[in-house]
């Protein structure tokens, strides 16, 4: 007789049966929209549409698979069927395994064509000359603040913001030596060496701190060298073939790095969107008081406001916000209409859905 075991296997493998049959009539279904997109010229890449699938999906979950299971293998799902459709391609702050490339992965899934790039600078190089659709950018840190060279071209770029991923950082130092001890130089990105700053006064703190263009490109850097190491990532020290001399040595355990998805085109209204834009003001007393009105008026939600120097006249500043809500709502509308009216320059970056793990 059977045991209760085998009876059991055999059950999973009816139901694998049926899960692939269901995937393969949805990946057929995925085919034909992608026909429509294609005649209707949409591009396959829409993170409002996505968003809104994993909203339904949530809702369908029962469990026990608990929410962010469910989320990543439709993420793998989505990111298939998508390739099916038509090939996406991202660009990204390279090389491999840098917190950038593990950023788009967690957004996109992995059946996507990722492009590293030598610097964020780059990335919006490609998108604005076309060779690429989409890019993924750092644009803060929860503990370091604001990435300016992002910043600094977000004004410029007629790109815009289609969507937003939150990554939580877990910092390794890793290195081709095997003894703490031997490390005198110490590579990294300056936001990762900030990050760091305190675990490597308290351990290291005779190291001579070194920086680079990202924290995979220092783990690239330090390869063969034994009395040098790098802050990266697990993913950094595999890809390299390095050493993890210490784990998780980011002085804030709940470190995360927001960083946005750039493009052509926007974002539709989803009900659960974030919008950003660029401002400035008069030099006059009052005028940010007066500017800031509209949003408290119609009770918006400012999720964030930062200052930011414009880098061609001493001492004058942009503000950078970050509100709940989208473009095509009536009151944002108006909102921002008014804001215009208050303001020497206004930019809409872009609207989107707001990501998990963050306001």
């Amino acid at each position: 007789m059977k045991s209760r075991l085998e009876k059991l296997r055999e059950r999973m493998k009816e139901k694998d049966g049926e899960i692939i049959r269901l995937l393969n009539e949805r990946s057929e279904i995925s085919v034909r929209i992608g026909e429509v997109k294609g005649r209707e010229y949409i591009d396959v890449y829409d993170p409002s549409q996505e968003a809104r699938v994993y909203g339904y999906l949530q809702e369908l979950n029962c469990g026990p698979l608990p929410p962010a299971a469910v989320r990543a293998i439709f993420r793998e799902i989505i990111s298939a069927s998508r390739d099916l459709q038509k090939p996406t391609i991202v660009a990204f702050l390279g090389p491999e395994a840098s917190f950038s490339h593990l950023a788009a992965e967690q957004h996109f899934g992995k059946s996507c064509n990722f492009i590293p790039q030598p610097g964020i600078d780059c990335v919006f190089d490609e998108l604005e000359r076309g060779a690429i659709d989409w890019g993924v950018v750092p644009v803060e840190n929860s503990q370091e603040g604001s990435v300016n060279i992002t910043l600094d071209r977000l004004v410029l770029t007629p790109l815009k913001i289609r969507a937003e991923i939150y990554l939580r950082i877990s910092q390794c130092l890793i290195s081709s030596a095997r003894d703490l001890r031997s490390i005198k130089k110490i590579y990294s990105h300056p936001q990762a060496l900030a990050q760091c700053r305190f675990w490597l006064k308290s351990n290291l703190p005779k190291c001579a701190l070194c920086e680079a263009e990202s924290t995979a490109g220092a783990a690239q850097r330090v390869r063969g060298s034994k009395t040098a190491a790098a802050i990266g990532s697990s993913l950094a020290a595999a890809a390299s073939g390095l050493n993890i001399l210490a784990e998780g040595i980011e002085d804030n355990p709940s470190n995360t790095t927001r960083f946005l998805v750039v493009g052509k085109g926007t974002s539709a209204a989803t009900a659960k969107d974030k919008t950003s834009l660029i401002f400035a003001t008069a030099h006059s007393p009052g005028s940010l008081h007066c500017a800031l009105s509209p949003f408290a008026q119609r009770r918006i939600n400012l999720i964030k406001i930062e200052s930011h120097p414009v880098k061609e006249r001493m001492w004058e500043y942009l503000f950078f916000v970050d509100i709940v809500g989208h473009t095509a709502e009536r009151e944002v509308e108006n909102c921002l209409a008014e804001l215009k009216e208050k303001t020497t320059f206004l930019k809409i970056l872009g609207s989107y859905p707001r990501a998990e793990g963050g306001l």
